[in-house]
């Protein structure tokens, strides 16, 4: 697997969020998100080919005290070997959260009980809303995670669509994009409309810790 970088930091994001994490960080996507902000693990050469034994074996030598592993991107699920990382992971007592963008079938990742899948909703203004995979929201499990990232009212709409004309057991988050919603009036959104009160509004936790662009956190 082609490996951008592995760090510790604080889950940012999600069920997770503020826990001591390992992050493994996949070059590679799929997918060109306007609002992306980790573009260097999507194209260049900034990584490195491990087995899954190699990533694992990283994992233990140098954060040998923590458990939580998310795997993210770059987009993870378009790699050979994935499946096999995570057996690993599991097989060595890891909790594994898997950050995928939603283009992805990801029916046969919910056949591991106890991991977390965390699937991003790509809205309108991302430019990649069509390529969604429709089928995955009815295999979103209770552990699991739907986000949203709105960058504008119109994203905030077709949320709104996508939870009332699906029936979605995965817990529900939305988040601005850095810079571009005011995090109000995501708030506003949501308190005018019932059907909503179920979603969770999220903010960028390592981007208020450290500096918004610093990588590696």
């Amino acid at each position: 697997m082609l490996v951008n970088e592995i760090f510790k930091s604080i889950e940012g994001e999600g069920v997770r969020a503020g826990y001591p994490t390992i992050f493994i960080r996949l070059f590679g996507c799929n997918l060109r998100c306007s609002y992306c902000d980790t573009r260097y693990s999507c194209s260049g050469t900034e990584y490195t080919e491990k087995s899954a034994e190699e990533i694992v074996e990283h994992c233990k030598r140098w954060y040998p005290n923590i458990k939580r592993v998310t795997l993210t991107g770059g987009e993870p699920l378009i790699h050979r070997d994935i499946r096999l990382l995570i057996y690993d992971l599991i097989s060595n007592g890891y909790q594994v959260n898997i950050e995928t963008n939603g283009s992805i079938d990801i029916e046969p990742f919910v056949r591991f009980d106890n991991v977390i899948i965390t699937m991003d909703w790509k809205s309108p203004s991302s430019g990649m809303n069509e390529l969604m995979c429709k089928p995955n929201l009815s295999l979103l499990r209770p552990q699991d995670v739907l986000k949203f990232v709105v960058g504008s009212t119109t994203d905030l709409f077709e949320m709104s669509a996508i939870i009332v004309e699906n029936q979605i057991e995965a817990q529900k988050f939305v988040s601005p994009v850095f810079n571009k919603i005011r995090p109000v009036n995501i708030a506003q959104f949501i308190l005018a409309r019932p059907e909503l009160y179920d979603c969770r509004l999220q903010v960028q936790l390592h981007k208020i810790v450290w500096e918004p662009t610093m990588r590696g956190v």
